[in-house]
């Protein structure tokens, strides 16, 4: 499947959640798909997240030349990424049980790297040269254990996508309030009118 990568893609405020995002409407079985199932994708994706993404990558491209290789380490990292804080969201807390697969796909994406990060300004590493995707997801992923994020957690109750709720009162309801918030607003106005015909008709 040849996907678009448009901006309202990017809706889950940081790295590692746009990635467990690529796996579309995970709460619906009929209708799932996996836009990494080609792991042609996961360099599109890259490239995309890299300007989408580049605040929290602090400029430093994503590099993705090989992706049929570093794809199962890629999905490594979203699955356990996603059960591990979509788990939080639901208790309130991390699951320690979860912890063990969830570091262990991380490490598998920091391993062989060369990055020297966490410097001040340079998150990622020194912006002028690429930074591997796995090694960048890795990093972004364990970035949310944090407990300031972990509070800031949400799951978007009309698509199901994880994402970070920065807003002033930490009210944010919808991933995106243009597709998301919209698509449930039509809804409701739908279901008004609706049951306004049918009291009308009775």
């Amino acid at each position: 499947m040849t996907v678009s990568w448009t901006p309202h893609r990017f809706t889950g405020g940081i790295l590692a959640l746009d990635t467990a995002n690529t796996v579309v409407l995970r709460n619906d079985p009929e209708k799932t798909f996996d836009r990494f199932d080609d792991p042609a994708e996961i360099a599109r994706f890259a490239e995309a997240a890299s300007g989408f993404r580049a605040a929290e990558l602090g400029g430093r491209r994503l590099e993705a030349s090989e992706p049929d290789g570093i794809a199962p380490i890629v999905l490594s990292i979203r699955e356990a990424t996603d059960r591990l804080f979509r788990h939080a969201i639901a208790k309130g807390a991390i699951a320690a049980g979860l912890l063990p697969d969830f570091l262990t796909a991380c490490a598998q994406g920091l391993s062989g790297s060369n990055a020297e990060i966490g410097a001040p300004g340079q998150p990622f590493g020194h912006p002028a040269t690429p930074i591997a995707f796995e090694a960048a997801l890795a990093v972004s992923a364990l970035s949310l254990l944090r407990d300031d994020t972990v509070a800031r957690l949400r799951v978007c109750p009309n698509c199901s996508w994880l994402f970070v709720d920065r807003s002033r009162n930490s009210s944010r309801l919808w991933c995106d309030m243009a597709v998301c918030g919209n698509r449930q607003k039509a809804n409701r106005y739908y279901r008004r009118r609706k049951a306004a015909r049918e009291t009308d008709n009775a």
